[in-house]
């Protein structure tokens, strides 16, 4: 199952690190979050991804051309033969597609810009800020059960983010943005879709968050995962700092590898 995840936004709530690079190529522990959010799916062997650039694309398309030289022992020898020898390497299980879906495109409209390789499958989406120690072949082992078009893994965040409104069964009734008098449940990502997702998305203006998934509930067809663990997103300076807090005290829940 491929996993696909959004990297393309400007990172606005962050402009302190994002005004150099993209915000899924902000830094925790050294390593991009992306990095993190793909060490994780790569844990439960999902090993496919496709990622959704746009803002600074060049930055995620110049860290994985060079990831391999980096993660590697290597000898220059200028002497002789002006050479290179690799001795060990670090070198990921990795198939990573990288796609400019556009400087301006809304999130439902990147999905829609990777349709082509994707497939016809069932796919997995995730936004590339955000960490987790959600059981993902959990995830998708539900997704396969109940036969719906979307999965997403409901979280418990406050209320800073869209609202789930939520039956005894786990099926998602409601997808709104958040008003002042709600309560926490919201959609953490680590969602699954079936391949007719893409009918639900239309041109670069889509945004995911919005009609398609409220349609998606309304048609009955989203049904959420609830996880009650680690979950944190990295929409400020202070929610970086807390992660990295996390990673040098040797503590960091999402690391599951």
């Amino acid at each position: 199952m491929k996993v696909v995840i959004l990297a393309g936004g400007f990172g606005t709530r962050i402009s302190e690190e994002s005004h150099l690079r993209p915000k899924p190529m902000i830094e925790i522990g050294g390593m991009p979050i992306m990095w993190h959010i793909m060490k994780i799916y790569s844990s439960f062997g999902y090993n496919d991804f496709i990622i959704c650039c746009g803002y600074k694309q060049q930055v995620i398309k110049q860290f994985f051309n060079d990831y391999y030289l980096h993660g590697s022992d290597l000898t220059f020898d200028f002497s002789k033969e002006n050479s290179m020898k690799i001795h060990t390497n670090c070198s990921e299980p990795w198939r990573v597609t990288v796609v400019d879906t556009g400087l301006d495109t809304m999130t439902g409209g990147r999905v829609k810009r990777i349709q082509k390789y994707v497939g016809d499958e069932p796919f997995m989406l995730t936004y590339g800020d955000g960490v987790s120690d959600v059981n993902l072949r959990e995830l998708e082992n539900f997704h396969r059960s109940h036969g719906k078009t979307g999965t997403l893994t409901a979280i418990n965040a406050g209320q800073r983010f869209g609202v789930l409104g939520m039956g005894d069964n786990n099926l998602v009734t409601a997808f709104r943005e958040k008003r002042d008098s709600d309560g926490s449940l919201i959609n953490g990502g680590f969602m699954v879709f079936n391949p007719d997702f893409f009918d639900y998305l239309e041109g670069d203006r889509t945004v995911l968050e919005q009609e398609p998934m409220e349609r998606l509930a309304e048609n009955g067809q989203l049904m959420a995962f609830r996880h009650e663990g680690f979950w944190q997103c990295m929409d400020t300076q202070r929610d970086k700092e807390k992660l990295e807090s996390l990673w040098v005290s040797g503590k960091a829940p999402w690391r599951l590898w």
